[in-house]
């Protein structure tokens, strides 16, 4: 496994584990130590959570399960989320809450459900056209004050939307968490790694995998982006295509950080964290990007 320094004190292992579907896969808490135990074993030390995940469930779920063995608190790296509000019997819409009470609030209950008295690092979940940044700026700079906060992010933003947050901030933003794989580019394209790139900050993706797509999808673009992946996984002798798409992330220079979603089987686990063993070189990468574009680069 390798790892990448994500602020002064604060590494992350180069391919997370996220647990956005941690209740469909129908664990004990015995069941999900052991999944933990064995992520940590591969060298994945950093765990992606959002407080809406599970229906406002999984956090609490992961949290009984790491009460079993505090001390591997200690080991890993806790990502949680904030900001969406679902509809329930106390909500009409789905909506975004970012006023600076709501999210003190929410980090209380993420660290209740975790039964731990920090987070490593706190994401905005998606951009808000009602976002007040100086309610973000009070809320970021009480929990990073009290330490209930190690570091501070965002999840989904365009650049403009990174950049007006960042300037009303005390505390730096130290990712963006988007979505990119070989079948969406759109984060590839919209100036989003250009902006990492730019403020030295390293992404992290969701849906590295296109939700499986990558796997079932007859388009014509995932066809043949499936061919070509094989011809790169035969070159490189490695055991799947999804390890070839992981190191194709990998390979970006904003120092990309794949969020595994697939809990329900460990050997896909173990691979996605085996795959940075891999380095494509340029042609590979661009084999990949002109299988799915359908067309040679300008």
């Amino acid at each position: 496994m390798q790892y990448i320094k994500m602020y002064d004190n604060l590494t992350f292992s180069r391919i997370a584990m996220g647990f956005w579907r941690l209740l469909e896969w129908n664990y004990t808490d015995d069941e999900l130590l052991n999944l933990i135990e064995k992520c940590l074993d591969f060298g994945i030390t950093t765990f992606d959570h959002a407080d809406i995940y599970g229906n406002y469930t999984a956090e609490a779920k992961f949290g009984n399960a790491l009460k079993k063995k505090p001390s591997l608190r200690n080991k890993m790296q806790i990502v949680t989320k904030c900001g969406i509000v679902y509809q329930s019997e106390t909500a009409r819409v789905k909506y975004y809450n970012y006023s600076e009470n709501y999210i003190i609030q929410q980090v209380e209950k993420s660290l209740k459900n975790f039964g731990t008295d920090y987070i490593d690092l706190l994401l905005l979940h998606r951009p808000s056209p009602l976002m007040n940044p100086e309610e973000v700026s009070n809320a970021f700079k009480e929990l990073y004050t009290s330490g209930k906060v190690r570091t501070f992010g965002v999840s989904n933003f365009l650049p403009h939307d990174f950049s007006m947050l960042k300037s009303y901030l005390n505390v730096p933003l130290i990712t963006n968490q988007v979505e990119l794989s070989p079948l969406n580019m759109e984060n590839l394209e919209n100036g989003v790694m250009s902006l990492c790139l730019a403020e030295r900050i390293h992404p992290m993706i969701w849906s590295p995998l296109a939700g499986g797509r990558i796997f079932t999808s007859q388009e014509d673009a995932a066809v043949r982006l499936r061919e070509t992946l094989e011809i790169i996984r035969k070159e490189q002798n490695a055991e799947g295509i999804d390890q070839v798409v992981y190191s194709w992330l990998l390979t970006h220079p904003a120092g990309l950080i794949p969020i595994v979603g697939s809990g329900e089987n460990i050997e896909f686990i173990r691979r996605a964290a085996d795959s940075t063993k891999y380095t494509l070189t340029p042609e590979q990468w661009f084999m990949i990007w002109t299988a799915v574009k359908g067309h040679k680069v300008p």
